[in-house]
């Protein structure tokens, strides 16, 4: 074997027990090269980033041969661990046990000394170069389940690059980070890409998407439908790109998907009882449907939001930002009833102050939602068919526990035909990628063409078919007038031209938000 070689594959299969996931595979990883795995949902590069991390077995098949030097010292850093991290917690939370009802659960500071040879001792943790690099010292002592998404990855990150790997696959590592969180994980991936040191983990970034890549990527692996479409270095890759890009293909189907959407919104609007703003038409516009008046809310010490105000009308679509722990998901769950701080602020939704007698309920049937917390929620139940999932966002559920009516039937299923998943009704959501399941929870949100339709990163995670769809999707709403669209994101490039109006969220001064137009 080459003693350049970190990995070579030859001719081999990636498989678990049961059955073989991809075929044929041949790729070697050598000293000095930086990859990225690429591909769509779906594509094959999941399976193979798993076989990376050792989670699934490379195969030789007849003349094969697989050597890696990182045999039993490999590990997956990805959404799917965050996901499965804040889900523990929540199965750990003890707070209606304890004094105050606020179990805060393991800190930053309590997960990351579990994988270190003195547990028992943590206080030295902002002394590690590891600590440095991902920049988590400040959340170090706050509790796992107050973290903010990106916070939580690069607590993940942390943790692995002190567990003793030797080989890191970081699967969509800079999904959902804003610009500051972003710049510290470039760095930290430059600065380890760099240098071939024993002490240092070798890093495999894996993404959906091939955009905002770090310099320091020298090489790409691809796969299209199962197989390896491109490996090779990253210059030829982008000039393959720069050649898909001139192709009509891509640019007739998303004008047909436009099309469908449009017909099938029309259809929901028709539908829609006559409380919809779709139904009443344009003179409802500018009713008001949140109203925010110095509005606090706080975790300890720790101020999220401090006196702020804030108000929606109907027809306003409001882009939102600030870094990552700003505030904006805590924002937008004193809307969907999600933090019980609302009954202690002044909150009121289409007209009526949250504590004055209106259920959780009655609040819902008007909102449509994309969310973390969501997606957290049906992970936790993920046998439930995808047919289900769009259905239950008629009837505002975590699953589904009523009969399903004839025209809900085709309203789910002309929808997942739209997004690419006819056929599939009947699969679980929890056999889905996580970028899949994202996509599915889009069409929930969307099924019933709710009054407000609240985003939290929609396109967390979608590849790049699955994300020019959502926002042409997004686009397709605002035009027709079915939803006052609230759009939260880390990504500028999403921002879309309806949005006019952004609300921005700024820790740490005064005031701690501003509201501007453009």
């Amino acid at each position: 074997m080459n003693e350049s070689h970190y990995i070579a594959i030859k001719n081999c299969r990636i498989a678990d027990a049961r059955r073989d996931y991809l075929r044929d595979i041949s790729w070697t990883y050598t000293k000095g090269e930086a990859w990225l795995i690429t591909g769509g949902s779906k594509s094959g590069k999941e399976h193979f980033a798993a076989a990376l991390a050792e989670n699934l077995l490379v195969v030789p098949q007849q003349g094969g041969s697989f050597f890696s030097t990182f045999a039993q010292k490999s590990a997956l850093v990805s959404l799917e661990n965050a996901a499965a991290l804040i889900a523990e917690e929540r199965r750990r939370d003890e707070s209606d046990y304890v004094e105050g009802g606020v179990d805060i659960g393991r800190t930053a500071r309590a997960y990351i000394a579990e994988v270190l040879p003195n547990a028992a001792d943590a206080s030295f943790l902002e002394s590690l170069a590891e600590i440095k690099l991902t920049g988590i010292a400040p959340v170090l002592d706050r509790g796992i389940k107050y973290l903010s998404t990106g916070e939580i990855r690069r607590v993940l990150l942390a943790r692995a690059l002190l567990s003793g790997k030797k080989l890191l696959v970081l699967s969509e590592p800079f999904a959902g980070l804003d610009s500051e969180s972003r710049k510290i994980l470039f760095d930290f991936f430059d600065a380890l890409a760099v240098k071939e040191s024993a002490a240092l983990p070798r890093i495999i970034l894996c993404a959906d998407r091939y955009d905002n890549v770090p310099s320091s990527v020298n090489a790409v692996l691809e796969f299209r439908d199962g197989k390896i479409s491109f490996n090779g270095a990253r210059a030829d890759y982008e000039t393959l790109l720069d050649g898909r890009k001139t192709s009509a293909g891509a640019d007739a189907a998303l004008g047909a998907f436009t099309d469908s959407a449009r017909e099938f919104t029309r259809e929901r609007r028709t539908e829609n009882s006559g409380e919809s703003f779709c139904a009443r038409g344009a003179e409802s516009r500018g009713e008001m449907l949140i109203a925010m008046r110095n509005v606090n809310v706080a975790w300890g010490d720790n101020h999220v939001l401090r006196d702020f105000n804030w108000q929606v009308a109907r027809g306003e679509h409001w882009f939102i930002r600030g870094p990552n722990g700003s505030g904006k998901t805590t924002l937008l769950e004193l809307i969907t009833g999600d933090n019980m701080q609302v009954f202690s602020n002044h909150v009121e939704l289409f007209g009526s102050k949250r504590g004055s007698g209106e259920t959780l309920w009655d609040i819902r049937k008007k909102l449509g939602i994309v969310s973390y917390r969501l997606h957290l929620e049906y992970r936790m139940v993920g046998g439930i068919p995808l047919e289900d999932v769009v259905v239950s966002g008629f009837h505002d559920s975590i699953g589904l526990y009523e009969p399903k009516t004839e025209l809900e039937k085709i309203a789910a299923r002309k929808w997942l035909t739209l997004a690419g998943f006819a056929g599939r009704g009947g699969e679980s959501f929890a056999s889905l990628s996580y970028g899949e399941q994202r996509a599915v929870l889009i069409l929930r949100a969307t099924v019933k063409c709710a009054p407000l339709l609240i985003l939290d990163e929609p396109c967390h995670a979608l590849d790049e078919r699955a994300r020019a769809m959502t926002l042409d999707l997004l686009k397709t709403i605002a035009d027709e007038g079915c939803s006052t669209i609230l759009h939260v994101t880390h990504d500028p490039a999403e921002m879309l031209p309806f949005e006019k109006h952004i609300l921005e969220l700024r820790p740490g001064q005064n005031p701690m938000y501003a509201a501007l137009t453009r």
